[in-house]
């Protein structure tokens, strides 16, 4: 793990070390370990869990704040009352205490801790197990993978509704479908081998997907053209032997007349008759 080493540009003032002279390295630690390696011989990982990375986990709750400097002269540390006032996140704490330490230890610069205690949080940091940690991320990174898993990741990822889609409705032309296989690709780490082969049972899976799509709509046309002949074939049908004019006049005859235009009611017929003349100028237009 390397400690950045931008972090003290924009936060620090500094001056030269020739205008002070040599820094002293050893009152440098000395300051830095006061805030920074708490109770070290029995926490060895407690650079890298106070200066290091919030990965290492938090120092003991038993771990006073107690300097490893014990004797040395308050001059070169961070007091414990100090040390109350240190942020909890590592790397706001190293800021804060190589703030202090450079005020404390003159002759000193940002290069000087840089140059001399990242190396100790690094040992720190590997002897909390994240250097191994890392490793094993690496390793599962660049493991193999089994054609079936590969495939099902970048199937996926290729038909997420921000790609290609399930229908591949955005994906129609080659060009379209190869930026998406190709992002996926990128992402699924491990399948070089399987990648040809994917590629052609997706590119199958598309046309077959579109294909059907386009019977599906033909399906769907040829549905609604038959109701509308059908519906045409019944009205002419009806039209024929001026059979839907006079199956009106009967409806209306029996549903909105008083006398069902019965025998001496001779006018109720006639306004029945007038009420379905619309029929004659239906069926004369289905003809």
């Amino acid at each position: 793990m390397k400690v950045r080493d931008f972090i003290f540009f924009g936060c620090l003032f500094t001056v030269p070390s020739f205008v002070y002279g040599a820094c002293s390295v050893a009152n440098l630690t000395r300051c830095l370990d006061s805030v920074c390696a708490i109770n070290v011989g029995a926490n060895p990982a407690a650079r890298c869990q106070y200066c290091g990375s919030a990965s290492a986990g938090e120092p003991s709750k038993s771990t006073t704040m107690k300097s490893i400097s014990a004797g040395t002269s308050a001059k070169y540390t961070i007091s414990d009352k100090e040390l109350k006032k240190a942020p909890s996140d590592p790397g706001e704490r190293y800021v804060w205490g190589t703030k202090l330490c450079l005020q404390k230890v003159s002759g000193c610069t940002p290069d000087d801790v840089s140059d001399n205690y990242d190396s100790l949080i690094e040992q720190s940091c590997k002897a909390a197990g994240i250097s191994a940690e890392f490793e094993k991320l690496a390793e599962k990174a660049n493991e193999q993978k089994t054609s079936s898993s590969c495939s099902s990741e970048i199937s996926a990822c290729v038909i997420n509704a921000k790609r290609c889609t399930a229908n591949y409705r955005k994906c129609e032309s080659d060009s379209e479908f190869d930026k998406y296989f190709s992002e996926c690709s990128v992402a699924s780490v491990g399948c070089d081998e399987y990648l040809k082969d994917i590629r052609a049972q997706l590119i199958s899976s598309r046309d077959t997907s579109i294909a059907n799509a386009d019977k599906l709509l033909q399906t769907i046309i040829a549905s609604y053209k038959s109701a509308r002949e059908q519906k045409l074939a019944t009205a002419q049908s009806s039209c024929k032997n001026n059979k839907a004019k006079l199956d009106c006049v009967q409806r209306v005859c029996q549903t909105n007349m008083r006398n069902k235009c019965e025998v001496g009611f001779e006018y109720e017929s006639t306004l029945a008759e007038q009420l379905c003349k619309f029929y004659d100028t239906a069926c004369e237009r289905l003809k």
